[in-house]
């Protein structure tokens, strides 16, 4: 679909996230490593701003249900209404990925679980208190 894909990495000011900037963007990068095309970057502001910045024309969202979607749908109307020139592109993941949640792998990673099914095989993650 593009030939190059950036992973915009972003902090949402409504999550207190598990794992810290640099930690999420090294998992990141373990889990791309040998994929052709991909770049990680790190943001601190408005998604469209980001994308104007780097000239990127397109937001690729997964989906794992309805509330996702909706919640997906409304984001991606106020960004058109902020920026006409970046189009979303929503894509529903694949049932056999939908039950992944970043709250039931920390809540495993918490609980020292087992989430070598929920992450990407060769994926190792920091040691966490």
């Amino acid at each position: 679909m593009f030939d190059e894909v950036v992973i915009a990495v972003g902090i949402n000011q409504d999550k207190r996230g598990f794992f810290n900037m640099d930690e999420r963007m090294d998992i990141i990068a373990q889990a791309t490593k040998g994929i052709e095309g991909i770049r990680i970057i790190k943001y601190n502001n408005l998604t469209i701003d980001t994308c104007h910045e780097f000239g990127i024309h397109h937001i690729v969202r997964g989906v794992r249900n309805m509330l996702d979607f909706e919640n997906e749908r409304a984001i991606a109307d106020a960004n058109r209404r902020l920026a006409p020139d970046v189009e979303t592109i929503i894509i529903p993941t694949a049932q056999e990925f939908a039950h992944i949640s970043s709250s039931a792998v920390r809540d495993l990673l918490q609980h020292n679980g087992d989430t070598s099914l929920f992450l990407p095989e060769g994926v190792k993650l920091p040691e966490h208190q």
